[in-house]
């Protein structure tokens, strides 16, 4: 998937995404699923050998492909949507996408590559974030794994997928290596408020831990729209002393929120941080451009700790 870094731009400054729609299921009236086109890296028939991982495949990864010699861990999405974390040797063959052949959405984000097994691909659709709602109570989402919802046309919706949530839960060790991580960084004195705005529960979590490490006080919110709201209302940009923002959030966009505060007299010299899984060189450049104090692909604790550290002493 090649992908047009003019148009890219022009996405983010209209607070407007992309999302590639899918199906797990035959049946006509099955849920639609999707995801940001920006994480995709390209959707493939794959035909070649799926090797097994340690154990069997049981659980949400079916194994590993070989694409142009990299090896990447292929997941059923309709496996991890029935995973449950409290009962992680649970057998999910049963839940598994129905077709013998591996149609596979490639992805990478946060420095991950990842391969998705989808029954139907329907389309890609344009969306502006006001158009997007969080905190979807339909289909499975126990544990977050829907971070928002969007109409596909007049009578169906799509639910999309959180797939921070999905590396997390497919390598568990990384929330180890986090955890270990998090003993190593000292506290930062500072008594100034920093603001989170995060859609990802998942995601979210993560940053709370790095704060609360840190001993800062901190407000978080599930889009840029509430953040701005809370900092431009009663003045509080006074007590601010960083904003962290992702970019791809319902009704403002990360991008939104760090051209607000740019333009604005009263918060222009206010640090604001880009933790995004879209680590592209598009995003970096565009944050850049609109004068960005930091940008980290989700969530570098050490990268976060640094930038926290300079731009509160």
């Amino acid at each position: 998937m090649v992908r047009d870094i003019d148009k890219t731009t022009s996405l983010h400054l209209n607070n407007e995404a992309r999302f590639l729609c899918f199906r797990l299921d035959a049946e006509k009236d099955a849920q639609l699923y999707g995801m940001n086109i920006f994480k995709i890296r390209e959707i493939i028939h794959y035909d070649g050998e799926v090797t097994e991982v340690l154990g069997g495949s049981d659980g949400m990864m079916l194994g590993f492909l070989s694409v142009r010699g990299e090896s990447i861990p292929l997941v059923d999405v309709k496996r991890w949507l029935h995973y449950n974390a409290s009962d992680p040797s649970c057998n999910l063959k049963e839940c598994s996408v129905k077709d013998e052949h591996n149609l596979v959405i490639v992805c990478h984000f946060s420095n991950h590559s990842i391969a998705l097994k989808v029954l139907k691909i329907e389309r890609i659709i344009h969306k502006n974030w006001t158009e997007i709602s969080a905190g979807d109570k339909q289909g499975i989402n126990e544990e977050g794994k829907i971070s928002a919802i969007t109409r596909f046309d007049e009578e169906r919706v799509v639910q999309i997928l959180d797939v921070e949530k999905m590396v997390s839960d497919v390598f568990p060790s990384l929330k180890d290596l986090d955890d270990l991580t998090l003993r190593c960084i000292e506290a930062i004195q500072s008594q100034k408020l920093i603001l989170i705005a995060e859609d990802s529960l998942s995601a979210l979590k993560t940053l709370e831990k790095i704060v609360q490490t840190l001993e800062l006080r901190y407000l978080a919110f599930p889009n840029g729209k509430e953040l701005l709201d809370y900092l431009y209302e009663k003045e509080h940009y006074q007590q601010v002393g960083v904003v962290i923002t992702d970019l791809e959030m319902p009704v403002i966009s990360g991008f939104e929120v760090l051209k607000t505060i740019k333009a604005d007299s009263r918060t222009e010299h206010l640090p604001v941080i880009i933790n995004s899984s879209m680590s592209s060189d598009s995003n970096r450049q565009l944050a850049q451009s609109l004068e960005a104090d930091g940008f980290v692909v989700k969530s570098n604790i050490l990268e976060i700790h640094e930038m926290l550290k300079k731009t509160l002493s």
